[in-house]
């Protein structure tokens, strides 16, 4: 199991108070509150408005700005570790702690993106995050930890399939939007029992999400359900045509 010794750091004599943005800004209750500003410098930062002050996050790269060890992300420096290894290798408890901190950072920048209905970067920062556990369940020191961590992936598929859905309606795209939802719940079923699915409130928004698309815009079946079913029934013809309208629509 990781653990790791927290520290703390005291600077006294300057003035960082930020009772006139608190003021400005009060927090609502039960609400998620964001905005988008320019920075002193220029730079477009996220905000968001926590029960006890304001989280601000850079919109690229790690949210906090930092580039651990020199690179983009903390997950971008261990992938460089395991190359570097003769033997398999295991995550140790610092790397653990930091693993943990750079989750929380995404998870923060993800629900704020989904608040402000910017759904493409809400799609780059869930894949940032479904990779990263994908390398701890690959490289954790104990069953444990992968569990800690293995938990959230349903929620993490659950917001990816929303803002790619959303992203492609944005676009006009609700033939897509019914197909990345289709995708996601691929996913999410196979974390979960039979037993379990018919009670999954995750399962079942997305497919009201799925078929409010379909009655919305008159799709019955998009091109992809109907190319699954053409090389199901080993209609090759068929299937070959619905190939060619894809990349033509893609």
């Amino acid at each position: 199991m990781c653990g790791s010794e927290t520290r703390f750091s005291y600077n006294y004599g300057m003035s960082q108070d930020i009772d006139a943005v608190l003021s400005d800004w009060p927090r609502q209750p039960d609400e998620v509150q964001t905005r988008v500003i320019a920075a002193g410098d220029g730079r477009e930062v996220l905000q968001i408005r926590i029960d006890l002050g304001v989280l601000q996050l850079e919109t690229s790269g790690r949210p906090d700005g930092v580039r651990p060890h020199g690179f983009a992300t903390y997950f971008d420096y261990l992938k460089s570790l395991t190359g570097r290894r003769k033997k398999e290798f295991v995550m140790n408890a610092s790397q653990c702690a930091e693993a943990d901190r750079e989750f929380v950072q995404f998870y923060h920048r993800r629900v704020g993106w989904l608040s402000q209905r910017r759904f493409e970067p809400a799609v780059a920062d869930a894949d940032h995050t479904l990779a990263f556990m994908d390398f701890v369940r690959d490289h954790s020191p104990a069953e444990e930890y992968t569990r800690a961590h293995e938990q959230y992936r349903g929620f993490v598929l659950f917001h990816r399939t929303q803002a790619a859905a959303a992203a492609a309606v944005e676009r006009g795209k609700h033939e897509q939007a019914i197909d990345e939802i289709r995708a996601g719940l691929s996913q999410i079923r196979r974390l979960h029992d039979d037993e379990e699915e018919s009670g999954n409130e995750i399962i079942q928004t997305l497919e009201r999400m799925a078929q409010s698309l379909r009655e919305q815009h008159g799709i019955d079946s998009t091109l992809r359900e109907q190319l699954e079913r053409a090389i199901a029934a080993e209609e090759y013809e068929a299937a070959a045509r619905l190939r060619d309208a894809l990349r033509q629509r893609e």
